[in-house]
């Protein structure tokens, strides 16, 4: 349990002095201490996990009771969501999570006293908006590199079957991996979205007016990630596309050439029937050329469809 305001040694009851407390998994003993000091009532995961709208966002007096799907790492770097809780009141600011929120975190870091409750909650939501769009930035970046990769994937460099295919998975991998990312971020920010506009309406009257502008701000901010988050979205469904479109155009020239062999093969093994039937009287069987004039016949009825192929650019 985190304690932000003044040092804890300067009275018996740092959690009923600090403006922000933060609940990292915490203990039942931890919670009614908090719930003690502030007169809180502090949610639990199952309430959080809730997604209706009346469960995340409600008003109890002055106390505002908050929650929004936050971003956390898994151990392998995977981005998921995790619930973050949110308590605010004008002596204080609490907020509960049960996964490590690199917001938070980032927040916690921060040198210098808090700016009161509401304006540790603004500043806890800044910090999660950028963190947000240095995430799409990055994303943009990766983006830009698959959709190189994928649209050079004809090069005669890169032409070997095999090396193709490897390539395709890949990118097919990679693409899954950023547009889950890309909705998971989606999700922060309209939870972020939600939040702001009810806790600006609901603590009008108790809100420092200076806060007014960064509220306004921050709205516009999230705006414009939105708008940049729904493009990077159809970005992923567009190399989505082309991506199984190379595919498919993979397997077709697969099954092309199969296509091809067998019907090559067809009038080479139609000769050689012919001549393996058992007829007492074959003329070609007496004839000196005829071995010559069989393997001659064979390799003709081989060659003319592949030329036939050629001239009509079906190869």
């Amino acid at each position: 349990m985190q304690f932000r305001g003044r040092p804890r040694l300067l009275t018996p009851h740092p959690a009923r002095d600090a403006v922000w407390l933060d609940l990292l998994d915490g203990t039942t003993e931890e919670k009614a201490r908090v719930a003690e000091a502030t007169g809180f009532r502090v949610p639990t995961l199952d309430l959080l996990q809730e997604i209706e709208s009346s469960s995340r966002m409600a008003a109890e007096g002055d106390t505002l009771y908050l929650s929004l799907p936050a971003i956390a790492r898994t151990g392998d770097d995977r981005p998921v969501l995790t619930p973050l809780g949110i308590v605010l009141s004008p002596r204080h600011l609490l907020t509960v999570r049960f996964a490590a929120v690199g917001a938070v975190e980032a927040m916690a870091a921060r040198p210098g006293p808090p700016t009161g409750s509401f304006g540790t909650f603004v500043t806890l939501l800044e910090v999660l908006v950028d963190r947000i769009a240095d995430a799409l930035e990055r994303l943009r970046a990766e983006l830009d590199t698959l959709s190189r990769a994928a649209f050079e994937a004809e090069m005669p460099v890169h032409n070997r079957p095999a090396a193709m295919d490897r390539r395709l998975r890949l990118a097919l991998r990679a693409i899954g991996r950023t547009g889950d990312h890309v909705s998971v971020l989606r999700d922060t920010l309209l939870g972020v979205e939600r939040i702001l506009p009810f806790a600006a309406d609901q603590a009008k009257h108790w809100m420092p007016p200076e806060f007014d502008d960064r509220v306004r701000t921050l709205r516009q901010d999230i705006a414009s990630l939105n708008d940049y988050d729904a493009r990077l979205s159809d970005k992923v469904q567009f190399l989505l596309d082309a991506t199984l479109g190379f595919i498919s155009i993979e397997q077709n020239n697969t099954i092309k050439i199969l296509t091809v062999v067998s019907v090559v093969g067809i009038p080479p093994t139609l000769v050689a029937s012919i001549y393996g039937m058992n007829f007492k009287y074959m003329p070609e069987l007496d004839w000196l050329w005829g071995y010559p004039w069989g393997l001659a016949l064979i390799a003709l009825s081989a060659i003319a469809p592949l030329v036939l192929f050629r001239v009509k650019g079906w190869l």
